[in-house]
């Protein structure tokens, strides 16, 4: 692949944003070849979602190389987030391929596999037929036709239509008011795991978590290798966040199937709550579904959209994320454009640093967590240009940014996988540079690199975050602040 121009200074190595916010953007036919994703990455994107309920694997692999072709190119690590289907849950089919429920009536959920008509359709989940009772909804195709359970038995579901409307083929099925008795993990699911593993994804999505377990067990057959995002979209999973949030490594606020299963108007409450939660456990969150939806079609958004990504942002969250925007809209590249135009308007508001602030958790009592409050008490006090973490294993960089402090964060890290993962820390930078084994090799590296990557000019103060022994997981004891004077760029790697 030819070299893929973009703008750079001599000195001034990958792509340095001017916001602290990430953008995730999906994958699919309208963005997966290499120069639609170089140009994604140029407008902004700093992490893509590969979407696993579509396509195959061979697909996904090819798209998977893209990305690493042309995160070689750009010389900026690149976050892959695989995210998987889940358990979802649909009706089967109809003797026309669609049928229609009046408003009102009657409808049968029934495990005969016969084809469908106006007045049954078969529900292939016989796991629902023993815990469903009297009173509790089943919402279909997204909301728009909700069914209220009249009686409940061994092999049929009779209930009343309160929304009718037109129904076909395969359409979703949602269980607002039940435990659903699934696992996260289907057959699917493990084989796309597997396969994920194996093309080295930074991230795993597991979607429709309802309980701790869920991820427990996904974490267990992934082993030590990549980070698990869990996708809060269950109205149960909202009332174990603690507990989902302490045994992943990063949460998303996937607010599709978590809007059909609540009221539109507790949306909102749940989404700030969920992205201070995760903040205060110094995880990465990201806002999904919907953000820039009009722009599937349309070359600009809408107010509300607009309106919509920014207030995720001044909620501090990690990332916003793109789902069919730029994966099967007709303008992806558009839609980075302006999601980053929003970002960069948002932080540059003089009442951001307050309101991210809003909500803040208390440091834990760690020497890590000290020096990660120092670093952004310092940064806010001192004309400091950036604040530079070597880091190896990724959580002192989480620690800082855990603070939202003013200074953007440069991490250095002789890890692929944690500089990669890095890219939807907010704040961070990050560099993939060879370890260091003294005090002068880190502040020499630490100056040069901040020079490179455009982290100041002469005269700038940083502050150096790391830990002795080098090399050491959960060493952080050391912070110094150093001054550059730029002829650091004279010294070879």
């Amino acid at each position: 692949m030819a070299s893929i121009p973009y703008r750079r200074s001599p000195h001034h190595r990958g792509i340095k944003r001017q916001r602290k916010v990430k953008i995730l953007a999906t994958l699919g036919p309208a963005s997966r070849d290499k120069e639609t994703i170089a140009k994604l990455i140029q407008r902004g994107a700093d992490a893509f979602r590969v979407n696993m309920s579509h396509g195959d694997h061979d697909t996904h692999r090819e798209t998977i190389a893209n990305v690493r072709a042309v995160e070689k190119d750009l010389m900026r690590p690149i976050a892959i987030l695989c995210d998987l289907q889940g358990p979802k849950l649909r009706v089967g089919t109809f003797e026309a391929g669609k049928a229609f429920i009046k408003h009102g009536a009657h409808f049968t959920l029934d495990r005969d596999p016969a084809p469908g008509n106006d007045e049954r359709v078969c529900l292939p989940h016989p796991e629902l037929f023993g815990i469903l009772t009297k009173g509790q909804r089943l919402l279909i195709d997204d909301g728009k036709l909700q069914l209220r359970v009249i009686r409940a038995e061994t092999d049929e579901i009779l209930c009343s239509a309160e929304v009718g409307g037109p129904i076909s083929d395969r359409k979703g099925v949602n269980v607002p008011d039940a435990l659903v008795p699934i696992p996260a993990l289907t057959e699917k699911d493990r084989r796309d795991l597997d396969f994920a593993m194996d093309q080295g994804a930074d991230w795993i999505g597991l979607s429709f978590v309802q309980r701790p377990e869920d991820v427990a067990e996904a974490r267990r057959l992934m082993g030590p290798k990549g980070s698990l995002m869990a996708k809060i979209e269950k109205p149960a999973a909202v009332e174990s966040l603690d507990e989902i949030i302490e045994i992943s490594d990063g949460i998303m606020v996937a607010r599709g199937d978590l809007g059909v299963e609540l009221l539109p108007e507790e949306v909102p409450p749940i989404q700030k709550h969920i992205v201070e939660k995760t903040r205060a456990w110094g995880k990465p969150v990201v806002v999904a579904t919907q953000m820039l939806e009009s722009m599937i079609k349309s070359p600009s958004p809408t107010r509300a959209e607009v309106s919509d990504v920014a207030n995720a942002v001044y909620d501090g969250a990690d990332a916003v994320m793109l789902s069919a925007e730029t994966a099967a809209g007709d303008w992806p590249v558009e839609a980075v454009t302006i999601m980053d135009r929003i970002a960069v308007k948002v932080e540059s508001d003089i009442t951001y640093r307050e309101r991210i602030h809003l909500a803040k958790a208390p440091l834990d009592a760690t020497t890590a967590d000290a020096l990660a409050g120092s670093c952004t008490q310092i940064a806010d006090t001192l004309p400091i240009e950036g604040i530079i973490v070597f880091t190896s294993s990724g959580i002192s960089a989480r620690r800082v940014a855990r603070e939202r402090p003013a200074a953007p964060m440069l991490v250095l890290t002789p890890s692929q996988e944690t500089a990669r993962r890095g890219a939807l820390l907010w704040g961070a930078h990050t560099v993939m540079t060879r370890d260091i084994g003294s005090f002068e090799e880190m502040i020499a590296k630490g100056k040069r690199m901040a020079l490179r990557h455009g982290f100041g000019a002469a005269g700038t103060k940083l502050v150096v975050l790391a830990g002795v022994p080098f090399g050491t997981k959960g060493s952080t004891n050391l912070l110094h602040i150093v001054t550059l004077t730029g002829s650091e760029l004279d010294t070879p790697n």
